[in-house]
């Protein structure tokens, strides 16, 4: 083996390379920044310690960022995940059109997320939106959607879905497509039924496709930015100001470097303990 040593580290040292530059030295320049402070009246940096992580937390804002955060993750990340499976099922059964079908599912993966918030900017718009041209067919008045400040956040959880359920739904199809065909002959032969095969057969044959995507989607669900970078400012009432749009607005909009990288630190923090609480419990069992 020691003779392969060579072209082994030929081919993992780019790659490591790319990785310390863009992955783990940001991580470590925002520790170290968030244990500074920039005094604008002297123009010195000075060692704060643990000042600005307290500071942060007692942040009526940041508190407020920290709750919208985990209660739209709370609510989107199960949606995400069963509805792109669901989604997956549909996919996988051999109907006419089966191509058709697949190629319309991941016209939202092909969309920026830019483009797709603007788009539905434009569907929800309170004054000309088509969105409340249909709810007036029904003899519903007109709705401020994002404008409101009870039902902002729920808009944003059904665009972060609509963008998000092609794509994880992806994943699904290719472990749907990796179970062998031997464990359904299986199943039909001893009478198993749709729902028995699927209790029994897929879904334990499916269970690293969901840890990869329940993981995976709470990560992109937790460092969620560009709605209320597009739609809403955070607004109305911050009741979309999720934790990395108030990162972004503390260090370009307020100019602290400082307090953003101990929110950064306090996010990483938080997504390392809840992936490993979620890595614990889909572990695999024999």
């Amino acid at each position: 083996m020691k003779r392969h040593y060579p072209v082994v580290a030929a081919f993992l040292i780019p790659a490591m390379a790319l990785l310390v530059i863009f992955k783990i030295y940001p991580i470590l320049l925002g520790v170290y920044d968030s244990l500074f402070s920039y005094s604008f009246v002297n123009k010195t940096t000075l060692f704060a310690g643990l000042g600005n992580y307290i500071t942060v937390l007692k942040d009526a804002s940041f508190q407020n960022s920290l709750k919208v955060t985990l209660v739209f993750n709370v609510i989107v990340n199960p949606i995400q995940v069963v509805l792109s499976f669901g989604l997956a099922l549909l996919l996988m059964v051999k109907l006419r059109g089966q191509r058709v079908f697949r190629t319309v599912h991941i016209i939202p993966i092909t969309v920026s997320f830019t483009i797709a918030c603007t788009l539905w900017g434009v569907f929800l718009s309170p004054e000309q939106g088509l969105m409340n041209s249909i709810l007036n067919l029904f003899g519903i008045s007109n709705q401020t959607f994002l404008n409101n400040s009870k039902q902002a956040l729920a808009w944003v959880m059904v665009i972060a879905t609509w963008k998000g359920l092609g794509y994880w739904a992806l994943f699904f199809i290719t472990g749907l497509e990796e179970i062998p065909s031997q464990l359904y002959e299986a199943a039909s032969i001893d009478g198993a039924g749709y729902w028995k095969t699927l209790r029994y057969v897929t879904l334990p044959q499916m269970k690293r496709t969901f840890k990869f995507v329940i993981i995976s989607d709470t990560i992109s669900n937790f460092i969620l930015f560009v709605p209320a970078y597009v739609l809403t400012g955070g607004g109305p009432e911050g009741s979309t100001d999720f934790l990395m749009y108030r990162i972004y607005r503390t260090a370009y909009k307020y100019s602290n470097i400082n307090q953003a990288s101990a929110m950064i630190v306090i996010l990483l923090l938080l997504l390392v303990v809840i992936i490993g609480i979620e890595s614990y419990l889909l572990r695999e069992r024999e």
